[in-house]
């Protein structure tokens, strides 16, 4: 953990989940988003067919990428 409680990596979005992300699940809700914003839920690799059926179920589904960690300045070899 970093100082003040911020997790070292991404998290996947599965309500109760603390397992790194490996994925982006992008959406977007037609009813109340313009068509080009996308939004992001992060999956682990247990829970991305979970995640990604909720959406398509309710026609929210855009599609699914690997998730890449941002670079920090440690990962740049500074």
């Amino acid at each position: 953990m970093l100082p003040g409680g911020e997790q070292e990596f991404a998290i996947c979005s599965r309500k109760g989940c603390r397992a790194p992300a490996s994925w982006e699940l992008l959406w977007n809700n037609p009813r109340i988003h313009t068509p080009e914003r996308r939004k992001v839920w992060l999956a682990c690799g247990e829970h991305r067919d979970w995640l990604e059926d909720y959406l398509k179920t309710r026609s929210l589904w855009i599609e699914t990428v690997p998730h890449a960690e941002p670079v920090t300045s440690q990962d740049e070899g500074h």
